[in-house]
């Protein structure tokens, strides 16, 4: 007993001494702010605003394996109207309505690409602006599409506009390309791919949507942040079914379909079968942060050596995004049972989507899942299953160039690397493209955030000549 209470004293001084470490280190670490706001409102950001309401009035809503050119032609038409000279000095090549744009460069080994798409998603409910009116009130721009992404669409037209006013010439060849079929994950980037492929082109660096100017990135950490995806997380549409001899509901028995699933269910939720672990940009982005956080959060971020599992462990009641960067992530979408309350079913089935991580990718994470169904008798059957893609290499030079071409238009801001727990049209360029970012020069606060894909999407307009600003620079310091 002696021995043992010997080993506990140890043990419990040696944690002493390293929280002591922890705690004089995050002494040590200057406390930072992020005080970047976008500057008041002008007349250059009322024009842009009312440029991008154009945009918005032109409904380009796209749906899962329909075509319908009419629509698209009818955005092209309007963009051909807003940005002339575009149309005018660059070499546009139309493949199925996905856009491709090609403006020479004085030199041609670090072509750049910047891409955001036409299409949006369908706008559903009671909006307090109507979706595709264009409205302008309350320093916003509202409508299907203001942040999702045709401000980016936006801004980087008016950015090459601007500059052929100019007469720039490009020290890179440049790039703009965006598809109008990324929300359903369909084949217009990929054309687009093909065609770059078919030309011989390797781009250097490609930038899309995707991250962004977040405010509030991590619950505690107050203030704009620019996140810029490095890489995004694979994912599968999945289908469990279970099955039985079905009968009335005035005798039934145990171990039914949905007993079954709900069963299922209630275990992922409570045993998630799913590793976490922290990767490297994903720890980057903590150590990125920890300046800017209370004491606590500082405390932990700041030395994720010490309390790296701890954070593991926490991250789901701090913040969902953060936790989604962790691990492999399964949500429950879609039931179906008995078309009668009084049937017992012979089937019934559960939709969910999932989300793979790196560390766990794809084939593992799927075999992972399949051997929990089957301990409930579900039969398992994926769908549209994508891996993981490529990670851009954050200590490298092209992540360094677009920390630069942020720092440089968007001075006192902070950046830090990102995870991509959705799905961009971004991916489809690691084939050709080693350097991949996913940003979206706008500020996305909490009412942005929630109106992508939900009611009364909007933007506030004066973040726009920021976002024109940042293409320029990006355009004007290629080769760089």
């Amino acid at each position: 007993m002696k021995t043992i209470g010997m080993i506990l004293l140890a043990i419990l001084a040696v944690l002493a001494v390293l929280l002591l470490i922890a705690l004089i280190r995050t002494l040590f670490m200057p406390s930072k702010v992020s005080g970047y706001k976008a500057p008041e409102e002008d007349k250059r950001a009322r024009a842009y605003a009312e440029t991008l309401a154009e945009m918005l009035r032109c409904n380009t809503t796209s749906y899962d394996s329909v075509r319908d050119p009419e629509r698209f032609e009818a955005f092209h038409k309007l963009l051909e109207n807003l940005f002339p000279l575009v149309h005018m000095h660059l070499e546009k090549t139309d493949i199925d309505g996905n856009l491709l744009y090609y403006w020479r460069g004085v030199a041609h080994d670090k072509p750049i690409v910047l891409m955001s798409h036409q299409d949006v998603v369908p706008a559903e409910g009671e909006w307090i602006h109507e979706p595709f009116a264009g409205d302008i009130a309350d320093g916003k721009v509202w409508g299907r599409g203001a942040s999702d992404t045709k401000c980016s669409v936006f801004g980087f037209f008016q950015a090459v506009e601007e500059l052929l006013t100019e007469g720039v010439i490009p020290p890179q060849d440049i790039y703009l390309s965006s598809s109008c079929t990324e929300e359903w994950a369909g084949d217009g980037c990929p054309k687009i791919v093909a065609e770059l492929t078919r030309r011989g082109v390797r781009p250097y660096l490609v930038c899309d949507e995707g991250g962004g100017i977040i405010t509030e990135p991590v619950g505690g950490v107050p203030g704009n942040f620019a996140m810029v995806g490095v890489f995004e997380k694979g994912k599968a549409d999945v289908r469990f079914t279970a099955k039985s001899n079905g009968g009335h509901a005035s005798a039934p028995k145990k171990g039914s379909p949905i007993a079954r699933l709900a069963a299922f269910v209630t275990s992922v939720e409570k045993h998630d079968p799913f590793k976490k672990k922290m990767s490297p940009e994903v720890r980057s982005m903590f150590e990125e942060l920890a300046p800017y956080a209370g004491f606590p959060l500082k405390l932990v971020f700041g030395n994720l050596w010490l309390f790296g599992p701890v954070l593991q462990m926490a991250m789901p009641a701090i913040s969902a995004q953060g936790a989604a960067m962790l691990k492999t992530t399964i949500a429950f979408t879609m039931q179906s049972g008995a078309d009668a309350y009084n049937v017992m079913p012979q089937e019934a089935s559960l939709g969910a989507n999932m989300r793979f991580i790196p560390h766990q990718g794809k084939d593992e994470s799927l075999a992972v899942i399949k051997q929990r169904a089957e301990k409930y008798g579900l039969n398992m059957e994926v769908f549209h299953a994508v891996d993981f893609s490529k990670a851009t290499n954050i200590h490298g030079e092209a992540f360094q160039f677009v920390t630069d071409r942020i720092k440089e238009t968007f001075p006192g801001l902070p950046v830090s690397p990102y995870v991509m727990t959705g799905a961009t049209d971004a991916r489809f360029y690691q084939d050709i493209c080693d350097n991949i970012v996913r940003f979206a020069p706008v500020i996305y606060g909490p009412e942005q955030l929630a109106g992508m894909h939900g009611l009364n999407e909007n933007i506030e307009y004066n973040c726009l000549p920021g976002c024109v600003d940042f293409y320029k620079n990006m355009i004007l310091k290629s080769g760089k």
